[in-house]
């Protein structure tokens, strides 16, 4: 039996699958938590990474033959000219750089950063946390030799001593300084944001190539970032919109021409096989539902129960799920605000409808958004840890208006890593075909017609809030 090990190294820990590269089945899965907060330092990461494959292997009994990482994007690892971490890790979901964002927008305009790089830099992007450091750590700037992302550091750390750092177009994307059309870092580009200074990037890998080998001799793929990699693990086609709700909400399709929206909106990026993967991110996802729960003094269970309770609309509450700022809509310095608060609707399974509604209501927008990109949407596959909740179940084919499947409870992203790995190891033109059950909601007429009068309450909810 041939195996294969996938990583994801996501905000929240690390997880490892050992897979079997014939069928995909699961042979061994090793976890390790991250620290809490928005910078981390690597070693972090690393200390994690360790623990988490030594239990996938020694859970497998299989030896594996390749290795792939799929790692959050946007993440800001600032090495020296020893290959020594400079500062901790600023994280996609450190909004510190919105001022710099900001000022980067305004100097070049919009459309000009959309038309180079695909997207519009809000302060999740690396580029934004470059243009931070410089103007707020001008002494660790100075140091700085090197910049890599979370999974290109991973990797590098994986491979034997002198392997040079690799990435691949998907994370590339991400950063704010690479053309998803031509597939090119644009060091000019990061330049003019960081102060002058022109850190080495790494070299940008095709989708099946391999990035070096560990000490012992095992390929590592070319990695990816974790939205890309759950792309793959699933195996998104032509019509399939992905909604993956872990920390963060993603809707991200996979298309064979890019995109390059100057409202901001969605996030030109590459895929993992080389193909584009238009994406719209929200700060806030499954953190809402715990959220939710906690203030009602119940659990994940019990916040299903209520908000399946009450009836849609939830007597007339909105909430504006922006616990941590906001990514999309742009309002970074945002908070949450629960509308619409009456005598009559102040209920516990009102205030827990109005929370399951928040969140999928701003990921409803996404899709609208990625419409608009002239990306087609069949159906809904709706994965991450709130996929998982019965209400969230319920209440998304309406709100969605298209049908909605629920793929199997798996690690998609480290599923995806895993496919990346056997796909290297293969040598062939496509990956293999691990196809994975789905359970689908088709939303009915008169539940469409609910859900759009419940989003158009979100839509004026937020207007009224924030202008937008």
């Amino acid at each position: 039996m041939a195996a294969v090990m996938g990583i994801d190294s996501s905000t929240q820990s690390t997880k490892a699958l050992v897979v079997d590269v014939n069928t995909g089945a699961v042979l061994g899965e090793g976890r390790a938590a991250h620290p809490d907060g928005t910078e981390v330092h690597p070693n972090a990461w690393w200390a994690a990474c360790e623990e988490a494959m030594a239990q996938a292997s020694a859970q497998a009994g299989e030896p594996v033959r390749a290795v792939s990482v799929a790692g959050q994007q946007h993440g800001m690892v600032a090495l020296d000219a020893a290959g020594e971490v400079v500062r901790p890790a600023l994280l996609w979901n450190d909004t510190r750089s919105a001022a710099q964002a900001r000022k980067l927008v305004e100097r070049d305009g919009a459309a000009v950063w959309a038309k180079r790089t695909g997207s519009v830099p809000v302060a999740s992007f690396t580029v934004t946390k470059l243009a931070w450091l410089a103007e707020h750590e001008p002494a660790n700037a100075e140091r700085v030799a090197r910049v890599l992302l979370p999974h290109d550091w991973l990797t590098w750390r994986l491979a034997a001593p002198g392997t040079e750092p690799a990435t691949d177009r998907g994370d590339a994307s991400g950063t704010g300084y690479f053309s998803p059309a031509r597939g090119q870092w644009l060091p000019d580009l990061l330049a003019d944001a960081f102060a002058g200074h022109r850190p080495d990037l790494p070299r940008v890998l095709g989708p099946a190539e391999v990035a070096g080998e560990t000490g012992d001799g095992v390929p590592l793929g070319a990695g990816t970032g974790d939205n890309m990699a759950a792309a793959l693990g699933l195996g998104a086609g032509p019509g399939d919109v992905v909604v993956s709700l872990g920390t963060s909400g993603t809707v991200f399709a996979v298309t064979g021409a890019p995109t390059a929206d100057p409202s901001g909106a969605v996030a030109g990026f590459c895929d993992a096989t080389g193909r584009f993967l238009p994406l719209v991110c929200t700060l806030n996802a499954a953190r809402v539902l715990t959220t939710a729960a906690g203030l009602l003094g119940t659990d994940l269970a019990g916040l299903d129960a209520l908000a399946l309770a009450a009836e849609p609309g939830a007597g007339g509450l909105v909430l504006l799920p922006y616990l941590d700022g906001e990514r999309t809509p742009d309002l970074p310095e945002a908070t949450g605000t629960l509308a619409g608060l009456r005598r009559t609707n102040t209920s516990r399974e009102n205030v827990a409808r109005a929370a399951v509604e928040g969140m999928l209501c701003g990921l409803a927008d996404g899709l609208d958004a990625l419409r608009e990109q002239g990306v087609e949407v069949r159906r809904v596959l709706l994965v991450g840890g709130a996929a998982r909740s019965v209400a969230v179940r319920a209440v998304a084919p309406a709100l969605f208006g298209v049908p909605v499947d629920v793929p199997e409870p798996a690690e998609y992203v480290a599923v995806g890593a895993a496919r990346q790995a056997a796909w290297a190891l293969s040598g062939e033109a496509e990956p293999p075909s691990w196809p994975a059950g789905t359970e689908r909601r088709e939303p009915d007429g008169a539940a469409v017609r609910s859900g759009a009068e419940v989003r158009a309450r979100y839509a004026e909810a937020r207007r009224q809030m924030h202008g937008e």
